[in-house]
């Protein structure tokens, strides 16, 4: 996956390994003091399983990319004096210690890079189509509950704290 040659967001799927790395050295801008990494890494458990050895990702990818794209916009709104995003999320098989998302904000200042990235993190969750598979010792399942993706111009009705952490309101059950 290539660095963008212009522009202030990098958005996208990647079959590859994450270059978090590189993702965090190109936020990096002159006006922008304050980088903030996050990378959620595939780990050896999850709420009551353990021995998870792999996970698989899978996403309606004609949809991901408009929808980061327009999730960047939003934080960009919310906080305008932030200089470049990436959010970056992989899909196909993963094993543990794999980078399964990363997202970067920078920003000339701490708080307004720290809250962009958290706010980018957690609406990700919330509006990417981006589904899970684990597999552990015991079996495999996508996901242990449905996940309900809710629209971007949606979390306008959610409450985003001042460190951008989304609390979404209850939402009705659809199929997804």
């Amino acid at each position: 996956m290539q660095t963008p040659t212009s522009g202030d967001d990098w958005v996208g799927l990647s079959t590859e390994p994450l270059p978090v790395t590189e993702a965090l050295d190109w936020a990096h801008r002159p006006d922008c003091g304050a980088v903030v990494l996050f990378s959620g890494v595939a780990r050896d458990h999850s709420s009551d399983r353990s021995g998870v050895d792999q996970l698989e990702y899978e996403a309606y990818e004609a949809q991901v990319q408009p929808r980061l794209a327009e999730l960047a916009a939003d934080a960009r709104t919310r906080w305008p004096a932030v200089g470049r995003l990436v959010m970056i999320h992989r899909v196909g098989e993963l094993v543990i210690g794999d980078s399964a998302v990363v997202v970067v904000a920078s920003s000339p200042h701490r708080p307004e890079a720290f809250a962009a990235a958290r706010f980018c993190i957690d609406a990700l969750k919330a509006t990417i189509p981006i589904w899970k598979r684990e597999r552990w010792d015991q079996g495999e399942s996508w996901g242990l509950e449905a996940q309900h993706i809710i629209e971007v111009d949606d979390l306008r009705n959610a409450t985003i704290a001042a460190d951008g952490s989304v609390t979404l309101p209850d939402a009705p059950l659809t199929d997804h």
